[in-house]
Order: structure tokens, then sequence, then C-alpha cells
């Protein structure tokens, strides 16, 4: 094989590899009232809620799964805490913003984001807190509390221009700012309005 050959299989390769990281995630969000909101559910964040405001209930349908998230405002922090179909927790996400994060990990992300998009805009992270199932209460004790632990995870919302054009995507990076996982977001659910 001569050097233009190696050179073609490798970019080929790196293509491939590349978009295999992206996942198209059809996911849509609407807006419920709390007696839609699963009684599991509910109950487990209701001691939650007391201080809280503007507090909202949503359904969230993707092709997998059904899931519900309560958003509030509490302690001037915005949290979303998201439940799957049966009432059990998902994990808790605070909105945060870039001086939130550990220079270390900071530094790491936008590097990724750097290399991997001709140009980007941060349109929202958030501090992803996930439950083992076991241990619920104690997971939302550290979200509540905003604690930084190692088995946290950044989520960035950005709008990306790549060599596909402009998108936007939903990106996962662990509490070090190593990537883990990018999906297409779709645009927000206008199926209110009539035209």
């Amino acid at each position: 094989m001569n050097f233009k050959s190696v050179l073609f299989l490798v970019l080929c390769i790196t293509l491939s590899t590349n978009s295999a990281f992206a996942q198209v995630k059809n996911e849509r969000e609407h807006r419920i009232r709390k007696s839609q909101f699963p009684e599991q559910a509910l109950t487990l964040v209701k001691e939650k809620l007391a201080n809280a405001r503007r507090i909202r209930f949503y359904k969230e349908i993707d092709s997998s799964k059904i899931s519900y998230e309560a958003k509030f405002k509490k302690d001037r922090l915005q949290y979303s805490v998201k439940f799957n179909a049966k009432g059990k927790l998902e994990d808790v996400e605070i909105i945060i913003k870039p001086v939130d994060i550990p220079n270390d990990a900071y530094s790491k992300i936008t590097t990724y984001l750097e290399e991997n998009f001709i140009k980007y805009k941060i349109r929202k992270i958030q501090q992803q807190y996930i439950t083992d199932g076991d241990n619920v209460d104690q997971t939302l004790k550290e979200a509540f509390q905003n604690l930084m632990l190692p088995s946290i995870k950044y989520v960035f919302l950005i709008n990306g221009k790549n060599d596909n054009g402009s998108e936007k995507f939903e990106i996962l990076f662990n509490s070090e700012g190593k990537f883990e996982l990018m999906k297409n977001a779709l645009p927000p659910n206008y199926d209110h309005v009539l035209y």
C-alpha cells in the first residue's frame, strides 16, 4: 500500500468513528398538570418543593422510553428532577455556569469542543447527579447540597458547526472533563402553536 491509500484508510476510519459517537434522540417534552405526574415521584420530591418557586411538571417522550421531570427554582438554583415512567428517580440536574466547573475539567471540555467543531456556542450547562437505584435519598441530598463529587456528570447543550453544517448537540462529560456521549438535540416541541 502506498502512502495515499494508507492516509485515505485512516481518514475513513476516523470519520466513521466520529460519527458513531453522535446518536439521534427523538425526544419531545411537554408540560403536564401536577395530577398527571407519577404519585411515587411526587411523594419523593414533595419535601424538596417546600421552598421552591416556579414549579413545573413535564412528560418527556423519546424513541425508547417515557420519563417525567419536575423543574423548579430553589435557593437561586434551577433544578430538574427526572423520573422514569414508574416514578423511580433517574437523575437530578442543576443549571450551572462555566465558573462552577473546576478549571482542569473545563479546559479539557473546551479542548474537546474546539477539536470537534469549527465553531460552537454553549447554550446551557447542567451538573448531573445520577442515582444508582438504591441510594435515592443520598442522591437527592448530594444534589440539593450541590456537592462536587467524582460521580457527577456535566451536560453541555451547544449549537455546533461542523462539516455537516450547524446542529444542536447534547454532550455528556464526566467530572474530570472526559468525553462520554454526544447526541443530536431536537428543537423544542411547538405542537401547541396553531397557524
